[in-house]
């Protein structure tokens, strides 16, 4: 198993632990008071689990070598585990959002808030010390199944924060809907990061260019060699924690078939010094030549690039 593998896999563990652990405390707690802001809480850690246990596939089966069927590995199945647990998120806001609607209708007030408000704070520290580790985990790896995993997690510090101000409000400062408002908003909260996690997801399972700045700082290594006179046809892409680049460069139609595979040779050790790990495919043309139509003939290289042969 490769440090990074090993490292999402640890992550994802260490989140099924955390989610088993809340989800006894706080189902206690969702009994005991009987608030609308809980039960969501409730909801959304029992969905932390099927997410994790999700995520922990998802991170597994990204991280198994490519084989004769998935010649370019196996990453998106990190996309399909967060796109997984966005689909769950969203049902359980919905859910959330019709019990918290229907207990301000029905006047429902809380109960045993103390209890509710010890559970919360609980659950804070123990997602303290899981997202610190997930971010760790992310900085290593840039697993995307883990980074979705920590923003939900993330969430989950402000659901906390508003079932300890819903219970206070409702039983102790006596303000009737307190517990029902917050649940909704717990429930908007939910909605708003899963749609905010969905765009990250999309892209990669539709293959995405990479972001403006990391391809103008890929043509800037490009641009520092001088036995190319041009680039086209650039293609980027990310699977899981993977990069993709293709790309076709113009070099002196004098070199022979050896000169120029040494070219791309130096140009993928260039590349991979900057871009360590990223999976390089060239095309040579003889300067001049362009056989693509629309932009995809038109040489990308920045005005910096000098273009001279040595």
């Amino acid at each position: 198993m490769t440090e990074h593998a090993h490292l999402n896999r640890s992550a994802a563990l260490a989140s099924i632990t955390a989610a088993s652990l809340l989800l006894g405390i706080k189902g206690w707690a969702a009994w005991s008071t009987g608030s609308t802001a809980m039960l969501g809480s409730l909801a959304d850690t029992a969905l932390d689990l099927v997410a994790s246990l999700a995520t922990l596939l998802g991170v597994w089966i990204a991280a198994q070598p490519a084989d004769d069927k998935h010649r370019f590995g196996h990453g998106k199945a990190e996309a399909i585990s967060a796109l997984f647990q966005i689909v769950l998120i969203s049902i359980s806001a919905l859910g959330i959002a019709s019990r918290a609607v229907e207990q301000f209708l029905s006047g429902h007030r809380v109960e045993a808030a103390a209890e509710g408000i010890g559970v919360s704070v609980a659950a804070i520290v123990v997602t303290f010390v899981l997202l610190a580790w997930q971010r760790h985990v992310i900085r290593k790896t840039g697993s995307l199944a883990i980074t979705t995993d920590n923003v939900h997690y993330q969430s989950d510090l402000l659901l906390n924060l508003a079932v300890i101000a819903a219970l206070a409000l409702d039983q102790y400062a006596g303000i009737k809907g307190a517990d029902p408002l917050f649940g909704l908003g717990i429930a908007a909260w939910l909605g708003w990061g899963a749609w905010g996690a969905s765009k990250q997801v999309l892209d990669q399972l539709m293959d995405h260019e990479w972001p403006a700045e990391k391809k103008e700082r890929f043509l800037q290594v490009l641009a520092r060699y001088p036995n190319i006179s041009g680039v086209h046809d650039l293609r980027t892409r990310t699977s899981g924690h993977k990069d993709f680049v293709q790309f076709h460069i113009w070099v002196d139609p004098k070199m022979t078939v050896r000169q120029a595979h040494r070219v791309m040779d130096d140009i993928e050790a260039r590349i991979h010094a900057e871009f360590p790990g990223v999976e390089v495919l060239i095309h040579t043309d003889p300067d001049g030549l362009v056989d693509e139509r629309g932009n995809a003939g038109k040489n990308v290289l920045p005005p910096l690039h000098v273009g001279t042969v040595e």
